[in-house]
């Protein structure tokens, strides 16, 4: 007969949100299985390839209860700063602009944020899952699911089968289980196409993000710490680049070779970090926003990707997961301590009841931050640098926003 395992929560999908929350509640005792479709190798070695998270200041201290922290193998950067301004290509930015400084944020504040590269992240969570007791990892493992009113079976082809009480889809944007619940989702394609990369460059940036506003959208440039292997003999000096531009254009851009690309990078990036070179590997993906109709249903909760998606205008996709990842915690770790049901569906209405309206608002703040920066027209040109302007000169306005972007503020 196959092993059968018994566990308080299964979740599904060991990616950023769905491993913290694993080690989250495995940390607390909680016993927790994580399944997933792909292996998750050891990774002693993995080379650098440019991508990097910016965490908030919120999402922070989940990593920090969940033991991932402190085991990051790449030293996470402080972002300090963030400049906004906004202009057009090849022309110097408006001298309207906006300027965060963390210190503003209040004494308890700290840096807005910090860099952290998704290497390090990943080798962090995949090395950390064997040493909790209380977790156990399927993968990589193809799963079929059945809830029922009282329980949740897991069944593992060719492998266990795993009783529970909840199972969380953190499976990302195309989720099985959500697909499986019948849950609506609604898409809002926006034409654009998000690139992803880093530069080595010759000027330190200060730990000061950029985020500069072009009619085909935004570009960023978010500051890395030092690292020894993105180029030859270390590179002390390193950003990452997250670039929207319009779809057709960017179909041509990421075809370009190493020198031309990085020429289309300093056009938008400017001259203050000096002369700069590619290092690693270039991503792009379609962008789009996604409306989830609801984030639960019979003992199943809906985390991270799988229950919403957002411009990446804010830079706030992966931590309003980890927010989910804090609210659903914090709730299965008490219910389990205090000898309740983890998938009850009164806990499970309070959790929807607590993310789903910060995640709306923060969509609708996306969707409209896109709309109004990314075009050309005059008027709005006028009306959004006065508006940046206006925010810089009013401190209470300037340091609700700070504070919400670090994921300090409801």
């Amino acid at each position: 007969m196959s092993e059968t395992i018994v566990a308080d929560v299964c979740v599904m999908g060991a990616g950023p949100v769905g491993g913290t929350l694993a080690c989250r509640l495995a940390a607390a005792g909680v016993s927790t299985i994580v399944v997933d479709r792909a292996a998750l190798p050891p990774m002693e070695n993995p080379s650098f390839d440019g991508r990097a998270y910016a965490i908030a200041a919120g999402s922070r201290a989940l990593l920090a209860e969940a033991g991932v922290w402190d085991r990051l193998p790449v030293p996470p950067n402080p972002i300090l700063d963030i400049r906004v301004s906004d202009g057009r290509l090849g022309g110097r930015p408006s001298r309207l602009h906006l300027h965060f400084d963390h210190r503003e944020a209040g004494a308890d504040a700290g840096p807005f944020g910090w860099m952290v590269e998704a290497r390090s992240l990943r080798t962090a969570l995949n090395g950390y899952f064997p040493a909790l007791p209380a977790l156990r990892v399927l993968a990589p493992a193809a799963a079929s699911v059945e809830r029922r009113p009282d329980s949740v079976a897991v069944r593992i082809a060719g492998g266990p089968l795993v009783q529970c009480r909840l199972v969380v889809a953190a499976e990302g944007r195309e989720s099985p289980l959500r697909e499986a619940a019948n849950i609506p989702v609604t898409r809002l394609p926006y034409a654009q196409t998000g690139i992803v990369c880093a530069i080595s460059h010759d000027l330190p940036h200060g730990n000061v993000a950029l985020e500069h506003f072009l009619p085909s959208g935004p570009f960023a440039a978010l500051p890395m710490g030092p690292s020894l292997d993105a180029e030859l003999g270390g590179a002390p000096n390193v950003s990452a680049i997250v670039w929207t531009e319009r779809t057709a254009i960017a179909q041509q851009v990421v075809r370009l070779d190493d020198a031309r690309f990085g020429q289309e990078i300093a056009r938008r990036l400017g001259g203050h970090l000096g002369a700069i070179r590619m290092v690693g590997r270039r991503w792009s993906y379609p962008l789009s926003a996604m409306l989830v109709h609801r984030y639960v249903d019979t003992r199943l909760a809906l985390a991270g990707d799988a229950a919403h998606g957002i411009h990446p205008i804010a830079g706030q996709g992966l931590n309003l997961g980890f927010r989910d990842a804090i609210t659903l915690a914090d709730q299965v770790i008490g219910a389990v301590g205090r000898g309740e049901d983890p998938g009850a569906p009164e806990l499970l209405a309070r959790y929807q009841r607590r993310r789903r309206p910060d995640n709306l608002l923060m969509l609708a703040m996306t969707d409209g931050l896109d709309r109004l920066f990314s075009n050309d027209n005059r008027l709005l040109r006028m009306a959004r640098d006065l508006g940046i302007a206006a925010v810089d000169r009013t401190p209470p306005l300037k340091r609700l926003f700070m504070r919400r972007a670090m994921g300090l503020a409801g």
